[in-house]
């Protein structure tokens, strides 16, 4: 964000038009003063007060200048609502737009690598770990149920037919759907094998 340019009787009174301007406490703004303005004698020869102020860019803002970015490099039409809590150091980022199947990609790969990517900006320069989360179109529960089925379907496939069997390779957040779903199964067990990006899940027999 750039610097603007604010005029006025005192220092003080400069500070409060960039605030009210961008809607921030004076606290959330970077000042440098120019000058800082003078009555001069009996108002002869008075000077006003210039600042130049910008608001202070927050992890928030640079998350969602980052996406930004990233469409406008894409040609995509995106809306963003965002939510970050200071609290829990969660951000949750929505986003809208007439062609968010370009943004999820095969399998939600793109999406996934935008996420990646967003969090490592969030996180550069902090002290505190930001859990950065990004959705479209609902798409994160509707994977997430995809793989619960899957799951579940790929178990009683191991039941029937005695055999083990290699699931297609996924990251780490959605072999941990596979083994949350299948881990009180009494007669199938899983377990992760082979480097990443392709690690992927085996569902077995339990050994009796």
């Amino acid at each position: 964000m750039e610097y603007i340019e604010f005029t006025a009787k005192t220092v003080e009174d400069a500070i409060v038009q960039a605030a009210l301007h961008f809607e921030v406490s004076s606290e959330m703004l970077d000042v440098e003063v120019i000058e800082k303005g003078s009555t001069g004698f009996l108002g002869i020869n008075s000077k006003k007060a210039v600042i130049k102020a910008k608001k202070k860019e927050t992890v928030e803002d640079k998350v969602r200048d980052f996406i930004s970015d990233v469409c406008k490099t894409m040609n995509l039409e995106v809306e963003m609502i965002s939510n970050y809590d200071e609290n829990t150091k969660d951000m949750e980022i929505e986003l809208k737009g007439p062609e968010m199947g370009v943004l999820i990609g095969k399998r939600g790969k793109t999406l996934d690598a935008l996420q990646d990517l967003a969090r490592i900006v969030a996180n550069k320069g902090t002290e505190d770990y930001v859990r950065v989360k990004i959705d479209t179109e609902n798409y994160r529960k509707r994977r997430r149920d995809t793989i619960e089925n899957l799951a579940k379907n790929i178990a009683h496939k191991v039941k029937k037919t005695r055999k083990s069997v290699s699931l297609e390779a996924m990251n780490a957040y959605e072999r941990r759907i596979i083994h949350s779903v299948l881990q009180n199964d009494k007669y199938v067990t899983t377990y992760s094998e082979g480097e990443e990006p392709y690690r992927h899940v085996v569902v077995a027999l339990k050994k009796s």
